[in-house]
């Protein structure tokens, strides 16, 4: 159903995402809007990792609600507000998503609706 694709005469990677991932015909789309990291009890990690897990976490159980896993995920847009910040990041994305890889993009943001979110994710499925 999913076909990650990085064509030869394109530079590979740089990290553990895929250039591109194909989605048959006919399947279910879910699109998931940015989840920050701030847990269901209003509490914000201060670090930029803590504040991932629970970013992917949110994400895994919207997910969820339509019989769907991170395994669907064939796209992830990642949001963080300085270059300190990604590799905290990489580490809780790469973990949950091993080879193939969704297509993904990370973006260094001058910041969110309030100054404490280091972290948003957002993500497309299929399945």
């Amino acid at each position: 159903m999913l076909k990650h694709l990085t064509p030869e005469g394109v530079r590979a990677p740089f990290a553990a995402y895929s250039h591109s991932v194909e989605v048959e015909a006919g399947a279910r789309l879910v699109f998931c809007s940015g989840q920050l990291g701030i847990s269901p009890d209003d509490e914000v990690p201060e670090h930029a990792q803590a504040q991932a897990e629970i970013c992917f976490g949110a994400v895994e159980k919207i997910l969820a609600a339509s019989g769907m896993t991170l395994k669907n995920v064939v796209r992830i847009n990642a949001f963080v507000t300085a270059r300190e910040h990604m590799k905290p990041y990489m580490a809780v994305r790469d973990r949950l998503f091993p080879a193939p890889s969704p297509a993904s993009t990370l973006m260094i943001v001058s910041g969110f609706t309030r100054e404490e979110f280091k972290v948003e994710v957002e993500v497309i499925a299929a399945g």
